[in-house]
């Protein structure tokens, strides 16, 4: 697993990666009101808006980790079941999983490990 610099995660699996958000990021959200996609579908670069997080007046970015393909939005977050996303912000609360167009790069992402040090 690996981080952003703006505290989007990836998780790279073979072909395929999943991506969400940390922790440190919803800093001082009670609750997830909204998610907007910008054209979630897609061919994306790195650094692109990929959607937005509402809470409340409060808005932010999520950017896309890699370049790559979004090629499905996790049914939770279509399902509007939005705390399932808040409570479960690792693994198993991934928003996109994407095909990272080379899913050997790891630059500009941080490794788990100094990310959390």
């Amino acid at each position: 697993m690996y981080y952003t610099s703006d505290h989007e995660w990836i998780d790279f699996q073979g072909t395929v990666a999943y991506m969400g958000v940390s922790s440190f990021k919803l800093l001082g959200f009670r609750a997830i009101h909204e998610v907007l996609f910008n054209d979630p579908v897609s061919y994306k670069k790195r650094g692109d808006i990929i959607a937005w997080i509402r809470y409340q007046d409060y808005k932010i970015d999520i950017l896309m980790p890699v370049d790559g393909s979004i090629v499905q939005v996790n049914r939770i977050l279509l399902n509007n079941d939005l705390k399932q996303i808040s409570d479960h912000l690792g693994k198993s609360g991934w928003m996109f999983s994407i095909i990272p167009s080379n899913r050997y790069d790891r630059k500009n992402l941080i490794p788990v490990k100094d990310y959390l040090s």
